[in-house]
């Protein structure tokens, strides 16, 4: 069974794809390590332990990580996804808390315990994961693959024209872990806003018939209906999150990923937090001559939205 960590800076969009790995049985959560991004890190962390909760399946350990990012000031998105992250939500359950270990310590200790076993989905900003690779680069080279919900992927970003959310949080972080030498898959924000990947307000009503868990994972992102009718002028949700948890879940939604170089711009100025990507098309002896500009990532181009809609309603629906 393959093993996953899910490092989070749980919205609402992040709680879907804690309940999509929670519940598919092919593979087992060792743990969920929170960080600061779409709201502070403790309610990050709250949010994680009620979506433990309303997953109904088994509870993995809950870990608190990075109040901030590496060297920027804190930023959070509590305009797309109300104040508390999970459009009212996001209270703690009764009888459950957060371990005491720090999440880079405990992601450290889970990797040393399962060598080459251990996937990361990294669904937040990337400090978490950064300070684990600059504290104890040895162990963290023996992570088996990242996957990461960032960047604008091949179309723009959503909090700049250029940078994605999650990267632009803490690009400094984000660069580390895209130049680290362990493989890494990137779904950029385009995955959720291209053509059929949205969910209608139809397709949540009709999901919201599929029991508590499908019930949840629509009730929590309200917010971010009232949020993209705002901006795009249609109630609909896009689910940035957990297209990357479907990526690392079911590898047939994934219909084009080409290796890329991708260059993080972790420098103050208009570009900040953008990822440039360039499809690699060299192999072999001419990619070593490419030097920065090798190969460094996978980067989701195209997924099969109906295929993994099917596959997310299944997964999420309950007696």
């Amino acid at each position: 069974m393959r093993k996953i960590i899910i490092d989070t800076d749980t919205g609402s969009d992040d709680a879907v794809a804690i309940l999509m790995a929670l519940r598919d049985p092919s593979v087992q959560v060792l743990a969920l390590t929170t960080v600061c991004g779409n709201v502070s890190l403790e309610q990050a962390t709250i949010n994680a332990l009620r979506s433990v909760k309303e997953a109904r399946t088994y509870a993995p350990p809950v870990y608190k990580g990075a109040y901030h990012p590496l060297v920027r000031t804190t930023r959070n998105a509590t305009q797309a996804h109300g104040d508390d992250g999970m459009s009212g939500l996001g209270t703690l359950p009764e009888g459950m808390q957060a371990e005491t270990e720090h999440a880079v310590e405990a992601m450290l200790r889970l990797v040393k315990e399962n060598p080459g076993e251990v996937e990361i989905v990294a669904i937040g900003p990337a400090t978490n994961v950064a300070l684990a690779m600059m504290k104890d680069p040895e162990t963290m080279k023996q992570v088996k693959h990242i996957y990461s919900m960032g960047s604008g992927g091949f179309g723009p970003g959503n909090v700049t024209s250029v940078a994605e959310f999650n990267v632009f949080v803490d690009a400094e972080a984000y660069k580390i872990m895209v130049e680290f030498p362990v493989p890494v898959t990137i779904v950029g924000f385009d995955i959720c806003r291209a053509e059929g990947a949205c969910f209608s307000e139809a397709e949540m009503t009709e999901m919201k018939k599929d029991g508590p868990v499908s019930k949840f994972a629509m009730d929590c992102t309200a917010a971010l209906v009232d949020y993209n009718e705002l901006k795009h002028g249609k109630r609909e949700i896009d689910l940035a999150d957990p297209f990357a948890m479907g990526a690392a879940l079911w590898p047939d939604t994934v219909a084009e990923a080409p290796a890329c170089c991708c260059l993080v711009c972790a420098e103050t100025g208009m570009t900040y937090g953008q990822v440039v990507v360039s499809e690699n098309r060299y192999a072999g002896a001419d990619a070593e001559k490419l030097g920065d500009w090798a190969v460094n990532a996978t980067v989701v181009k195209r997924m099969d939205n109906a295929l993994f809609k099917k596959k997310l309603r299944e997964t999420l629906k309950t007696q």
